[in-house]
């Protein structure tokens, strides 16, 4: 299925110039790579959450090879013309980090730009990391780690919301559910029990349950999930067998939930799941995805924001 578009990338052989100072954009023939891992990040008008999210990559010191895709869909220019981005994007490829910046215009939705960002990678694992979230130190090779010995569909990382560290909600937290042996296929709808696991990642529901397991240093524990948004790390072979994100073209621009159908595919055939301690952080600015009527999975009522339901 086509993916293309306008790109608009401007600049002359791929550079532009940010704050006086030369900034390339990467070359997308050459960034794909059987490398570990690619980082793929859709962001729209979020300049300064950009900047925090490639912060928290660059604090991945001891995480295997990864690239770093960024496909941007902002109204006006886009978001590495903005001094923060760009200077991040230069500690990433200091540190050895190939970074591509993409524009991906018009607009077709977040599906088809998680297609769009699908599309330029071949590596062995792909991690989908929303442009609102900072990665704590370790946590990375911590997913990198997990999927190797798990041998799933995906892992990830549900987003704590540390603004609610005070809200205790032990009905929600009690559907925590750790993987007691190996992680195996499920059939997860809208229509079971199994779907209620969504609430442990709401607020801060997901620090207090780990505070409660008492892990060691070094320590983690797979837990079973309904789905898991904002930092995901799929096996990209088994993403891609399961549909990927293809499904764009079936729904209108304004559309959410592609994370859940795509996730809901993998586990259905490989299995998936939560890792706990999460290293995900989210930034709790105002979501760019306001109309959520659209889902693109079978759904009895709009799925929210995570950490504010």
């Amino acid at each position: 299925m086509s993916i293309g578009g306008s790109t608009n990338i401007g600049g002359s052989a791929g550079i532009e110039v940010v704050a006086g100072r030369p900034l390339a954009l990467g070359d997308p023939v050459t960034f794909p790579e059987a490398r570990p891992v690619d980082v793929l990040i859709p962001t729209r008008n979020r300049p300064a959450e950009l900047a925090t999210t490639l912060a928290g990559l660059a604090a991945q010191t001891d995480a295997p090879p990864f690239g770093v895709m960024v496909s941007d869909q902002s109204d006006h220019e886009p978001v590495w013309r903005h001094p923060a981005v760009a200077s991040m994007v230069r500690v990433l490829r200091h540190q050895g980090r190939p970074v591509l910046l993409r524009r991906n215009l018009p607009r077709r939705g977040i599906a088809h730009q998680r297609a769009f960002l699908l599309a330029h990678s071949v590596a062995r694992y792909v991690l989908t990391l929303d442009d609102d979230i900072w990665l704590a130190p370790g946590s990375l090779a911590r997913l990198y780690q997990a999927i190797g010995e798990l041998r799933c569909g995906f892992v990830g990382n549900a987003a704590h919301g540390l603004s609610y560290l005070d809200d205790v909600r032990p009905d929600q937290q009690s559907v925590f559910e750790p993987w007691d042996g190996p992680v195996t296929p499920e059939e997860v709808s809208p229509d079971d029990d199994r779907w209620l696991r969504h609430h442990v990642h709401s607020a801060a529901n997901l620090a207090h349950v780990t505070q409660r397991l008492g892990l060691a240093a070094g320590e983690w524990r797979a837990y079973k999930v309904a789905w898991i948004g904002a930092c995901v790390l799929y096996d990209r072979e088994k993403l891609l067998a399961s549909g990927g994100f293809d499904f764009w073209a079936d729904f209108p621009p304004n559309h959410a939930g592609e994370d859940v159908a795509a996730q809901l595919a993998v586990m259905r055939r490989y299995g998936g799941a939560g890792i706990v301690p999460s290293g995900a952080y989210h930034l709790e600015t105002p979501t760019t995805i306001v109309d959520r009527s659209v889902q693109c999975y079978p759904a009895r009522r709009p799925v929210g924001e995570g950490v504010r339901e």
